[in-house]
């Protein structure tokens, strides 16, 4: 495991030029600018709950539309979280949460596992947030767990108002990771797998 647990990971095709710096031993801080209002608000969200210091500078291709953008972002800062686990030893590696937002439940499940999955449900009522698409949350949180070496379940238990459903999501996810990442000194720097590495 390594002990300085940040990383800072650039990628520049010709649709994204994006930067992010993580500490995971953060304390919340963040500084984030990706052109997309909601985002940012989310993005801010998720580093606030997970205790994680995250900067991301992203300018993409906005005129064309706001995906390439959110999904090269969501690549970036799971790349990044990747790198700052190292090994992904000594970890608590499991982290959940509820969190209820008013009339609105959701719950995420993730496992630092080196195996990426997803599992999305959750639905939304309208197309965009502010002026960002509701079906690019989805898109987010598949390249942050496909690059983050995550398996992570996230479901709207039930819900009416939009912005609710989606900053509890990102809520849910922070919290469980802020819980996945952290240091067990139990473990002694190992792997919590029976097979002993991941």
């Amino acid at each position: 495991m390594t002990q300085n647990r940040t990383a800072t990971i650039t990628r520049k095709t010709k649709e994204t030029d994006i930067s992010v710096t993580v500490n995971l031993d953060g304390t919340g801080k963040s500084d984030i600018d990706t052109g997309i209002g909601f985002f940012d608000h989310m993005l801010d969200s998720l580093s606030r709950h997970a205790l994680i210091d995250l900067m991301v500078r992203c300018k993409g291709d906005l005129h064309i539309d706001f995906h390439h953008s959110v999904e090269d972002t969501g690549i970036v800062i799971g790349q990044a979280i990747a790198q700052a686990l190292g090994d992904f030893g000594g970890i608590m590696r499991f982290g959940h949460a509820y969190i209820p937002m008013d009339e609105t439940l959701t719950r995420a499940s993730l496992d630092l596992c080196k195996r990426p999955y997803l599992i999305w449900k959750v639905d939304f009522r309208r197309d965009k947030l502010g002026e960002m698409d509701t079906e690019l949350f989805k898109e987010f949180f598949h390249a942050l767990a496909g690059n983050g070496g995550m398996c992570l379940h996230i479901e709207n238990i039930y819900g009416e108002n939009n912005h609710h459903i989606a900053e509890s999501c990102f809520k849910a996810t922070a919290r469980a990771l802020r819980t996945a990442v952290t240091v067990d000194p139990r473990l002694g720097g190992k792997p919590a797998s029976t097979k002993g590495s991941l």
